[in-house]
């Protein structure tokens, strides 16, 4: 097996994009195509491959490249992660987006901005990316519709809310489990985030309102107030994996929490950091019978081009994950 690879970071977070993955993944819609990649044990592989290590880490993040869902999208995405395949990735379209562009996949203008429009299994989104004297200089998600799904609900000993941002997530103060967001309390931020979301599997609120392709509480976040209309959080998605970005799906939904508050008026722009101290800047933007338009504003970065073999000599074959 050989596979080529082109790498990009979004504020820390790495994503792993795949033009070619050697894999047919059949459906009508990216939606589908992921139902496929979960069934399909030469996609696993794949994943396994790029995800695992010695070739990746427990904290990996990447996608696959499909066809759109029509032509009204320059390309689909299937994402994926040490555990499987995600519905959404707000870090995933940004980078995106700056190798959409990058690579000439779509044309830009030397200053100013271009729409590099994205078919997501949890539907279209855009990267809107902006150019300045031909280099990429900032990249915003739209996101699909984000929305308030509960409040208040009991996940064991503490309380969350829960909210919507292309997948589904649960949001709880650091300090109600005696915690900060920094490093050193890593090992204890990953403990309670999925104790936190064995809690609410199988619960009510871990259903999406039409489409079970979409249930599951995909992650927990918990965040510490840094100032006004200021937040640090960190995301722990899948099972136990840490995002090193603030996370774009949940920065969406976390905006749609802080709207409903009314603690974010439309158009005014809130910051969400990192536990590594790169930050996200998001918005709403309006509102639609499916819930809250919002934008989340970044940067990503390539980091390097590979080509990914797996010799069949090779006793670890696809690889292992240690932790």
């Amino acid at each position: 097996m050989e596979i080529g690879a082109t790498d990009y970071h979004t504020a820390g977070e790495p994503f792993r994009i795949v033009e070619a993955p050697g894999v047919e993944l059949p459906g009508a819609t990216v939606a589908a195509r992921r139902e496929q990649a979960i069934g399909s044990e030469a996609a696993e592989r794949v994943r396994r491959l790029l995800c695992h290590e010695p070739r990746g880490h427990a904290d990996m993040y990447g996608g696959f490249l499909v066809p759109p869902d029509d032509d009204g999208a320059d390309f689909g995405v299937l994402f994926w992660h040490k555990d499987g395949y995600s519905t959404a990735c707000g870090h995933g379209t940004i980078a995106l987006g700056a190798w959409a562009v990058e690579s000439g996949r779509v044309a830009a203008p030397a200053d100013g901005e271009v729409e590099v429009t994205i078919d997501v299994p949890s539907g279209r989104v855009v990267a809107v990316v902006r150019r300045a004297a031909g280099a990429v200089a900032s990249v915003t998600f739209r996101n699909v519709p984000s929305f308030v799904v509960a409040r208040g609900v009991a996940a064991g000993e503490v309380e969350v809310d829960v909210a919507y941002g292309g997948a589904l997530y649960a949001f709880a103060p650091a300090a109600r489990l005696g915690l900060r967001v920094v490093p050193g309390d890593l090992a204890a931020l990953i403990a309670a985030g999925r104790a936190l979301k064995r809690a609410l599997a199988g619960s009510e609120v871990a259903r999406h309102r039409s489409d079970d392709r979409l249930s599951g509480i995909y992650g927990t976040v918990l965040y510490e107030e840094l100032g006004p209309l200021h937040q640090r959080n960190v995301a722990i998605f899948a099972d136990g994996e840490v995002d090193r970005s603030p996370t774009g799906s949940a920065t969406s939904a976390r905006t749609a929490l802080l709207a409903a508050d009314g603690a974010l008026a439309d158009g005014q722009t809130w910051r969400n950091e990192s536990i590594v101290g790169t930050t996200f800047d998001a918005r709403a933007t309006g509102r639609t019978p499916d819930g809250l338009l919002t934008e989340v504003e970044g940067m990503a970065f390539r980091t390097g081009e590979h080509r990914f073999f797996l010799d069949p000599r090779d006793p670890l074959g696809t690889g292992f994950v240690l932790r």
